[in-house]
């Protein structure tokens, strides 16, 4: 998950570079759900993704400075630190710590469903938006979809999924949204990686800390961090937050922002597959089922509002 940013003017682009770059989204955004599997294997959650947020962050803060941005104020950081709090050590740390109790795929199609929430709290807020019928279609199936994936094993059954860690993904996908919503009006700085790095220093600081408050310091043996989890861990930073993430505000400026949208059901699926290849995580009929109902709910609402979905990911 990363920082919602506007979307710089269109402009005429290179096919190569469009395919490459919506390759890189597709593929490796949907990849890191199983990257953070690999990773908390044998790292603590929070500090393994407190480190992936700290590290990106300082090299986007500092390749911005060094090109002449100039130096936030008080005000700025505020707001940033909001920002990250909510998109990073409430979204995308639930997500890590999730990822203890259920399948990294599962974890991805739960994700999936936060335009529900972008919906609903638009919607809730003052002068809101109130949703169109296929919207609502769209609310309708997406919940039939997390029924289906969690519900009890005498309404759907076959391979229960963990309903804490299920929740703790519902209530993540929750603070993204209301991150995404709050960082549209917030006062940050004009210059996109600037700004992104601030909330990537500001999340990556609160998830070192709320590792240290939940004991995971005591329990860490940095002895016993396998090279498997060392390389994920390496991949999420370079991979997930740097290459993906630029690659994904590059086609903000050059393709429809409908088909940029179009990563929020693709990675899910993408994350499913890598998950039954590479991880040997049950690809069951139950999930399968799932996957294409609450993908679809995605569709629905993305293309009945493609314009004011904000489903982004570091």
């Amino acid at each position: 998950m990363s920082a919602p940013v506007s979307p710089p003017t269109e402009r005429a682009a290179p096919l190569a570079g469009v395919l490459a770059a919506f390759a890189a989204v597709y593929v490796i955004w949907g990849s890191t759900y199983l990257a953070i599997r690999f990773a908390i294997e044998t790292i603590p959650p929070f500090g393994m993704a407190g480190v992936r947020f700290l590290t990106a962050g300082a090299v986007l803060y500092g390749v911005s400075r060094a090109r002449g941005a100039p130096r936030p104020t008080a005000r700025q950081w505020r707001a940033t630190a909001v920002i990250g709090a909510l998109l990073l050590l409430g979204g995308n740390g639930g997500v890590v710590w999730a990822e203890q109790f259920i399948p990294s795929g599962v974890a991805a199609l739960l994700v999936a469903c936060m335009p529900i929430w972008m919906v609903l709290l638009d919607w809730l807020r003052p002068g809101g938006a109130r949703p169109s019928g296929m919207v609502v279609a769209g609310l309708a199936l997406g919940l039939a979809g997390i029924v289906l994936l969690v519900g009890p094993d005498e309404l759907v059954g076959g391979g229960r999924i963990d309903p804490l860690g299920a929740g703790a993904v519902v209530f993540a996908t929750l603070t993204w949204a209301a991150g995404s919503l709050y960082a549209r009006t917030a006062p940050t700085p004009r210059e996109t990686l600037l700004s992104v790095g601030m909330q990537m220093l500001a999340g990556g600081g609160l998830l070192l800390l709320t590792g240290l408050a939940t004991g995971e310091a005591a329990s860490f043996e940095p002895a016993a961090v396998t090279a498997h989890s060392a390389l994920a861990l390496g991949y999420l930073v370079v991979f997930g937050s740097l290459i993906a993430y630029t690659a994904y505000v590059w086609l903000l400026g050059v393709a429809p922002a409908a088909r940029v949208a179009t990563y929020a059901y693709v990675n899910p699926v993408v994350a499913v597959l890598l998950g039954w290849a590479l991880a040997d995580e049950p690809l069951t009929a139950r999930v399968l089922a799932a996957s294409v109902v609450i993908v679809g709910a995605v569709v629905l609402i993305t293309r009945a509002r493609a314009p004011r979905v904000d489903a982004r990911r570091t």
